[in-house]
């Protein structure tokens, strides 16, 4: 069952791929979804409809996190900046 939670964390996952293409850091959900074995048509649908009962998978909030410097406590809960201060140790 989705949760309203669920929905604002996928809704800030989507926030955050938005911005990496903006920034140049990727080239669009494509780069990302090859990077990391997402299958894209699963992305897309989780984008058209964020409130079924799917939710953006936890690991795809790692790579984030982890690659691109997005911050964990933004994506979780919408405080603080989109992007950490100093780079996550890899």
């Amino acid at each position: 069952m989705q949760t309203e939670e669920n929905e604002k964390i996928t809704k800030r996952f989507f926030e955050a791929l938005y911005a990496l293409k903006e920034r140049g850091m990727i080239r669009g959900k494509q780069t990302f979804t090859n990077r990391y074995g997402i299958n894209r048509w699963n992305l897309n649908a989780l984008e058209k409809n964020q409130s079924t009962q799917n939710s953006v998978q936890l690991a795809w909030l790692v790579y984030l996190v982890r690659d691109y410097n997005v911050s964990a406590r933004w994506l979780l809960t919408g405080q603080g900046d989109m992007f950490a201060k100093t780079p996550a140790n890899r």
